[in-house]
């Protein structure tokens, strides 16, 4: 391994329940009741859940419909990116005071390079508790934090205790750690690959490291090699400060496969409403509409269409999706995934992503 890679120090920054605790502050009588933030009773997306929501099964990403079965008195409230997009600018300052090396997943997550940082604080550790009370102070929103040596273990580290939690995963402890980490808490290992690796008998991280690296490109794809690294505890990704986004997608695989139009118009109804959330939470704005079938034996069809303005409204994108999807029947053999993305974004538009003695 590169020696510099092996001496970086990161931090992953993960707010807390983000937009619902933005909506708690600022309407106290929120406080301790099951929330969520967008979709609606009858109809919509889940795009963020209260701890208190969650703790009946409410995810984000999850159709209102199952949520308000999941738990009959959850309150839907409209999200207000506006604010959410002022907050996280209030973040991203703190975030400034110690590093210029910042890049954003989203409103509510960074990764931070604190190598050398700027206010001479002795450890990331230290690092880490300074940018927590200093978002605190500054916004009242609590904010976890992962501390380690690459950005796989950071964003691990910051999701192991939440909330209201500082995690540190050392040199010395990164490979056995990942040895008895739950496949399903890789990040990187969606539902879909979880399901798959499971059925081939890895549980664990020690599982996974069994697995020679040919085997797992053979398996999982250009995913292999990344696999193979990180069960090992490593990961030389960079964090990257000025990225440019290039799209904003969602899809999602069926349990079972199916050529009906009217269940597949109904599968993109919460796609849409996150991807043109995603686009909104960033101010993007673009001009291509994608969508991807993806049929029962693995092949795949993409259909687009580019405007000479932007989408102009989530209207606009499943008007287009819907028709995108129409031009593709009658199909003639069943479908196991559908997505619907956004590209050709104007011009400008910063990406948001949609991450020894070494003393951390």
């Amino acid at each position: 391994m590169d020696p510099e890679v092996a001496l970086r120090k990161i931090i992953h920054i993960d707010m807390d329940a983000f937009y619902a605790s933005v909506e708690e502050r600022d309407e106290p009588s929120l406080r301790g009741l099951p929330l969520a933030v967008g979709g609606s009773r009858e109809r919509g997306v889940v795009m963020a859940a209260s701890y208190e929501a969650r703790r009946f099964g409410v995810r984000s990403a999850m159709p209102s419909a199952t949520a308000r079965r999941l738990c009959p008195d959850l309150l839907f409230v409209k999200p207000r990116f506006e604010v959410y997009r002022a907050v996280s600018e209030e973040i991203r300052a703190v975030f400034a005071r110690h590093t210029p090396v910042i890049e954003p997943v989203a409103l509510d997550e960074a990764y931070l390079d604190v190598t050398e940082n700027l206010l001479g604080l002795p450890t990331a550790t230290a690092v880490a508790k300074a940018i927590r009370a200093e978002i605190l102070e500054r916004t009242g929103l609590v904010a976890s934090a992962g501390v380690s040596y690459n950005k796989f273990l950071a964003k691990v580290a910051s999701d192991y205790r939440k909330p209201d939690a500082l995690f540190v995963i050392t040199p010395s402890m990164g490979p056995d750690f990942v040895a008895a980490l739950p496949i399903g808490r890789f990040h990187g290992v969606g539902p879909v690959t979880e399901a798959k690796m499971k059925r081939l008998g890895i549980e664990t991280g020690a599982d996974l490291r069994a697995w020679d690296l040919e085997r797992l490109r053979e398996t999982f794809g250009s995913a292999g090699a990344y696999y193979h690294a990180v069960a090992r505890g490593f990961d030389e990704r960079p964090v990257r400060a000025h990225r440019v986004r290039k799209s904003i997608g969602a899809e999602t695989t069926f349990s079972e496969d199916t050529a009906a139009y009217d269940i597949l118009a109904a599968r993109l109804a919460p796609l849409f409403d996150k991807v043109w959330a995603g686009a909104d939470a960033k101010g993007m704005r673009a001009r291509t509409v994608t969508l991807k079938l993806k049929f029962s034996d693995f092949a795949q069809v993409t259909r687009a269409r580019s405007l000479s303005a932007p989408v102009a409204d989530r209207v606009a994108l499943e008007r287009i999706g819907l028709d995108l999807l129409s031009g593709l029947f009658p199909l003639r053999r069943s479908a196991r995934l559908i997505g619907i993305a956004l590209s050709g974004f104007e011009q400008g538009e910063k990406e948001e992503p949609l991450q020894l003695g070494l003393g951390l």
